[in-house]
């Protein structure tokens, strides 16, 4: 039995009408979900306000309800707890529904524009192949120890993240890597959850719609390392100039990885090649299977973390150069015909000249880089001519098309994308709306040697066009289309 008390432990509350000492059966904040006896959470959100769904809650037999304010009419026989914030309210009251869970394995939490997937999930690679039981909340999927579980969200509701965290305790698991993104932190999906460390991967142009401008981005991220406790690590790229920003108010020990820059962590790149490149880490030499500089980021702040979690540096390296890069990061496949056909989930700026850069310095100079680009619907469209300039700069050829349009007109999104495209690169770009028929022009115009970058979606199995999903993999595509043309 779970009284309703217990689980406002923590809570900040403005006043009560009736009583906290009732029994509950579960936390909701989707009315249609309330049943006999549940508590329900009125969250503000940005397309609904929850307290507009108090009286059905109510009606569907509520036994409480927690809002910022108290609805005009009271029904006797329900709790009304005001507080200051929803959203606080339900990720602390979730943490104590769960009984802590965060509190008895050690959780990482991983923020940044780029980057996030690879590191918590290549740290849940790592920690299984050193025997060590193992979680992961990530944006391509969940892992309870073995168990796979499917998500859409790279940081669910406080309740999602509570429910597993206990799943992961009560399976046995001693560390967890999570995704924590922008969003999540902003909406205080992770608050009260204790934190044993905290990445920070880079910033870059990224969630303008939301945040509105780039100061707010940095300081919600920031945010996150200023909560985490002096138990914890904090462990910062500082090439990136966001790095030190991310340390000035944390309670947590101070840790930095950099390739160009003094750090406790340091990495050279030595030697690099589509199968992979050879890295100089803290005077170690060690062949890994991820290529570019920012998976070289992304092994560093790997090696680091995982030493400040108690395993031993041979140990580390010798199972880095056995970890496989994650599906739809840099997912490549060569053809019969020589062609290689690169996946990567780039949907920054700063990502998709990342990957660019690395394709262009491995590349001999002979072979033609196409690139099939788009721009997600309802979200930032200030990087969408960015992302234009990039890709017609850095290609041999470019073709624009639909990533997920969602409610947006997707030629609209294409046209803001070729607004950005220099005049002298005009000449090398073109347009095809439908993604498939995109992936196979790029295909057709390809010739052996020839490298084919489809940017954007990478391990997405989806397209979303006005609110419908619908099966579509890239690289599944590209593989296929490549296979009938080799015929």
């Amino acid at each position: 039995m779970i009284l309703l008390k217990d689980i406002l432990y923590k809570v900040t509350i403005e006043s009560v009408v009736g009583s906290t000492s009732v029994a509950i059966n579960n936390l909701e904040f989707d009315s249609r979900n309330v049943s006999l006896n549940d508590v329900f959470i009125a969250i503000k959100g940005t397309i609904s306000d929850g307290h507009q769904y108090i009286k059905k809650a109510a009606d569907q037999g509520a036994l409480a309800i927690i809002c910022e304010e108290l609805p005009e009419y009271i029904i006797n026989g329900i709790t009304y707890v005001q507080v200051a914030n929803t959203h606080s309210a339900l990720a602390i009251m979730a943490a104590n529904y769960f009984g802590n869970p965060s509190e008895e394995l050690k959780l990482v939490g991983i923020t940044g524009t780029n980057g996030k997937t690879t590191v918590s999930s290549l740290l849940y690679q790592l920690f299984k192949k050193a025997g060590m039981e193992a979680g992961l909340l990530s944006t391509v999927k969940i892992m309870v120890g073995d168990s796979e579980y499917k998500t859409s969200h790279t940081t669910p509701d406080s309740l999602t993240i509570n429910s597993y965290l206990r799943k992961m305790v009560d399976a046995g698991v001693e560390f967890c890597f999570m995704e924590v993104s922008s969003h999540g932190i902003h909406q205080k999906r992770t608050e009260a959850l204790r934190f044993a460390g905290g990445i920070f991967t880079n910033l870059s142009h990224d969630h303008l719609d939301y945040h509105k401008d780039f100061a707010a981005y940095r300081d919600v991220k920031k945010s996150f390392f200023d909560g985490l406790p002096k138990s914890a690590f904090a462990l910062v790229n500082v090439d990136d100039k966001n790095g030190l920003v991310m340390l000035q108010n944390t309670k947590a020990t101070k840790y930095t990885y950099a390739l160009k820059t003094y750090a406790d962590y340091k990495a050279q790149i030595l030697e690099s090649q589509f199968s992979g490149q050879l890295l100089k880490i803290n005077n170690q030499d060690v062949w890994v299977k991820l290529i570019g500089d920012f998976n070289a980021y992304n092994l560093l702040a790997i090696f680091g973390a995982s030493q400040l979690l108690g395993l031993e540096e041979l140990e580390i390296l010798q199972i880095m150069s056995t970890l496989d890069s994650v599906d739809g990061r840099f997912q490549y496949l060569i053809s019969e015909t020589k062609i290689t056909a690169i996946v990567d989930y780039a949907h920054t700026p700063d990502a998709l000249q990342n990957v660019l850069k690395t394709i262009n310095s491995i590349r001999t100079g002979n072979e033609a880089v196409i690139t099939v680009v788009g721009c997600g619907g309802d979200r930032d469209d200030q990087k969408r001519p960015v992302m234009g300039e990039i890709a017609a700069t850095l290609s041999t050829r470019v073709v624009f098309t639909s990533d997920n349009p969602r409610t947006e007109n997707p030629e609209k999104i294409i046209e803001q994308i070729e607004a950005g495209v220099p005049a002298v690169h005009y000449k090398k770009t073109i347009s095809i709306t439908n993604r498939k028929e995109a992936i196979k022009a790029a295909c057709q115009m390809a010739e052996e040697n020839d490298i084919i970058l489809i940017a954007g979606k990478g391990h997405e199995t989806y397209q979303e066009i006005n609110g419908e999903r619908f099966d579509f993999d890239d690289f599944k595509i590209v593989n296929q289309t490549l296979t009938a043309l080799n015929k």
